[in-house]
């Protein structure tokens, strides 16, 4: 086998550079495993330089069905690697081995791709060949076999690959179209409305006392009686927990109406928000 042959097999097996491959087959006098291996400990050493890089840009994966389905953040450092064809063909094939583990992320890391190498191993490689610093973030699995789940994608990059990702839980007794509709709604009206809860009694108690911190703060230097700020401060608050809270949100499709007004409307049909998640690049 000539050396240019070699060149692009060990190309092909690693995905690493002509000159990396070139350089690799001169220190393993021509050795095709050993050179694998050279370029494996080169790879490992470039993607450990780059961790020390903040990666704030990245992608939100989908993957599963309406009863298993999942959200996967992958982050890298610039947009223009986040819509590079081999960090998407790398995620897509991610994302479906996080279905599977429904968001192990310890699992995911052992997981077995197509090339029959770890996760782990995989994600140097394309560290080393790509160039920037890319990591595994947030995974959520939604699942159970009495709901039926709905999903929104926002700023999509392409097929199940964007920017923003909804999935949102329904239990329900019957399968039918206002429902499913509904459905495939409230996922883009959690998207477009951020909700930081269920219920307000769901919002967590720091995020509450940070709140209300803010607002006594805004609030102290006006002039008016404790009573009087006591008062406006927690009307404050419980628009606020009201805003913030999905089932007291108004409702983007109509906003006349809240999402627990449009639920009461369709309860003839006897269903019930369990959970969601909104993952978002960024935040």
């Amino acid at each position: 086998m000539s050396d240019i042959e070699k060149i692009k097999k060990l190309r092909q097996s690693t995905g690493a550079g002509f000159k990396d491959c070139n350089s690799a087959l001169k220190d393993s006098n021509g050795d095709l495993e050993k050179a694998v291996e050279i370029l494996r400990v080169k790879g490992i050493a470039k993607a450990s330089k780059k961790m020390s890089r903040v990666a704030k840009e990245g992608v939100i994966i989908l993957s599963g069905n309406e009863k298993k389905t999942s959200l996967l953040e992958i982050n890298c450092e610039t947009d223009f690697v986040a819509k590079n064809e081999d960090f998407i063909k790398f995620v897509q094939e991610l994302s479906e081995l996080n279905n599977e583990c429904s968001s192990d992320l310890k699992e995911l890391d052992r997981s077995i791709m197509n090339n029959k190498k770890t996760v782990s191993d995989n994600l140097v490689a394309l560290i080393a060949k790509i160039g920037e610093k890319i990591t595994i973030g947030r995974a959520k699995t939604l699942q159970s076999d009495n709901i039926k789940n709905f999903t929104y994608q926002h700023t999509i990059i392409k097929d199940n690959v964007s920017k923003l990702g909804v999935i949102v839980s329904i239990e329900m007794k019957e399968n039918i179209d206002k429902i499913n509709s509904f459905g495939k709604q409230l996922a883009m009206h959690i998207a477009a409305s951020n909700p930081i809860a269920l219920t307000s009694d769901m919002i967590q108690k720091e995020v509450i006392n940070k709140e209300e911190e803010l607002i006594f703060e805004e609030l102290k230097d006006s002039g008016k009686p404790d009573e009087i700020v006591k008062k406006i401060g927690l009307g404050k608050l419980n628009k606020f927990k009201q805003e913030n809270s999905l089932m007291t949100q108004d409702w983007v499709m109509e906003p006349k109406k809240k999402v627990k007004d449009v639920i009461s409307e369709l309860n003839s049909n006897g269903i019930n928000i369990k959970e969601y998640i909104r993952l978002k690049i960024g935040e």
